[in-house]
């Protein structure tokens, strides 16, 4: 099971327009961060963790030619907006592409992309083509155990994804959240890898701040985590060297970067 991290920032994206802060003018590419989003390699098969504004390129960037499955975290314009990419994955493949979401994300989806078909026999493939499921417990795709783990996040909740690999590896891709429920927090334990939202230093209503997000993990313990969902208030280096570190994970927090690409297997 492989990951590859295409965007690890926020709703603006960073370099944001018309700042000139050093994040944002840094030479560090690690610094240039679009909207967060995943794609996961299983076995034979490809799952695209949302679809966001900048997909067409985030796609072409880490070579992903194929997607099986589409996993959508929550609506908001940041993780969904790039929706209509999905018409050129379908027409490659000439099939539908299930796209799994919630059931109080799939009715925003619904309005936002009521235009999209849901047939496959439809001759021509210049709007997205989908199939429509509600994700409300675990699935099977190519082998692996993908579960739905519920995030608190704003008004309505995200959803962040656990996914068991046929070997024992575990992976959890959890953005855009302000707390874990308790149920939500056993269903993270026992991970290889994390991947949790770590907005900034300071405050935000709807998410967690560096502190809060490195906290978390370390009640969690996964074997290793990583930062994503950053503004441009996180310069990379410095950050990252000042992530304390904790026996509960071994294999350290640092923060993510788009293009990051780890591969889990034993």
């Amino acid at each position: 099971m492989q990951i590859i991290v295409l965007g690890s920032g926020t709703s603006h994206g960073v370099p944001m327009i018309g700042c000139r802060c050093p994040v944002c003018t840094s030479a560090d590419p690690r610094n240039r961060r679009m909207r967060t989003s995943a794609a996961v390699r299983l076995a034979r098969e490809t799952l695209l963790i949302d679809t966001t504004p900048e997909l067409r390129l985030q796609a072409v960037a880490a070579g992903i030619d194929r997607v099986d499955a589409v996993a959508i975290t929550h609506s908001h314009a940041d993780h969904v907006m790039g929706f209509d990419e999905l018409r050129r994955f379908a027409q490659l493949q000439r099939r539908a592409i299930p796209v799994y979401a919630a059931p109080w994300t799939l009715p925003h989806l619904y309005r936002i992309y009521e235009y999209a078909l849901t047939d496959d026999a439809y001759p021509m493939f210049g709007i997205p083509i989908v199939d429509w499921r509600t994700l409300t417990g675990p699935v099977d795709m190519d082998g692996h155990r993908l579960t739905p783990v519920t995030l608190t996040h704003g008004i309505l909740p995200s959803t962040g994804l656990r996914i068991d690999a046929p070997d024992g590896t575990s992976l959890a891709w959890c953005p855009d959240c302000r707390a874990i429920p308790p149920q939500s927090m056993d269903a993270l334990r026992g991970l290889d890898l994390l991947f949790l939202d770590g907005l900034r230093h300071r405050p935000h209503p709807t998410h967690f701040t560096v502190a809060e997000a490195v906290e978390t993990i370390r009640r969690l313990a996964p074997r290793q985590a990583y930062l994503i969902h950053m503004t441009h208030d996180l310069d990379h280096a410095p950050t990252e060297a000042a992530l304390p570190q904790f026996d509960e994970v071994p294999g350290g927090i640092r923060l993510a970067y788009d293009g990051l690409s780890i591969e889990l297997g034993r």
